[in-house]
């Protein structure tokens, strides 16, 4: 019997993106726990601006059942401009409570800069208010250029961090929520 199934989202569309080095190998961290995996690239999917009057837009149906089909998710992006990345506020658009609600969701940010913290927070206030369980554990890559090279993290004590990420996913994928946050029960766009 295959353990847990974890879907990754690197809201990168970069070539050599960083964000998408650091998702992957949090995607090993899962298989050594016995997990399987799948790492959604956004850069292979038609998902045009959300706009609510057109959800089903593009890809929006498939990437919503990939995640819907997931025991455990990880999201990863880039620090823009204090934020998350906007590729992945616009898939999360085109998910909700169906997608999220009760999921088990690891965080990753990397960033050029400092650490990548205020990332975190807004992502972890967006799977709040659709009622997903937010891992503890995160991880936080400040200056990806020196932390990341030719594909590997360089360095060990980081590596091994977001080895945990996955771990935590497979660790925690079946774990019983709590109750449902007070963000939730505000966030009728997401309904």
């Amino acid at each position: 019997m295959d353990g847990p199934h974890v879907v990754a989202i690197p809201g990168s569309l970069r070539e050599g993106s960083y964000t998408r080095v650091a998702t992957r190998r949090a995607l090993d961290g899962v298989e050594r726990a016995g997990g399987t995996t799948e790492l959604i690239d956004l850069r292979e999917y038609d998902l045009p601006i959300f706009d609510a009057d057109h959800d089903e837009a593009g890809d929006a149906i498939d990437l919503a059942d990939r995640v819907r089909a997931a025991d455990a998710v990880l999201l990863g992006t880039p620090m823009y401009h204090g934020s998350f990345a906007s590729p992945l506020k616009t898939a999360l658009d085109y998910c909700g409570f169906d997608e999220f609600e009760d999921e088990t969701v690891g965080l990753l940010a990397v960033s050029g800069g400092g650490f990548p913290t205020p990332a975190l927070e807004h992502l972890r206030s967006v799977c709040r208010a659709l009622n997903a369980w937010v891992i503890p554990h995160q991880v936080a890559i400040p200056r990806a250029r020196n932390a990341i090279e030719d594909g590997d993290i360089l360095d060990d004590s980081l590596d091994e961090r977001t080895l945990v990420l996955g771990r935590r996913a497979v660790q925690y994928a079946d774990i019983e929520p709590g109750p449902d946050s007070f963000e939730g029960g505000q966030n009728v766009g997401a309904e």
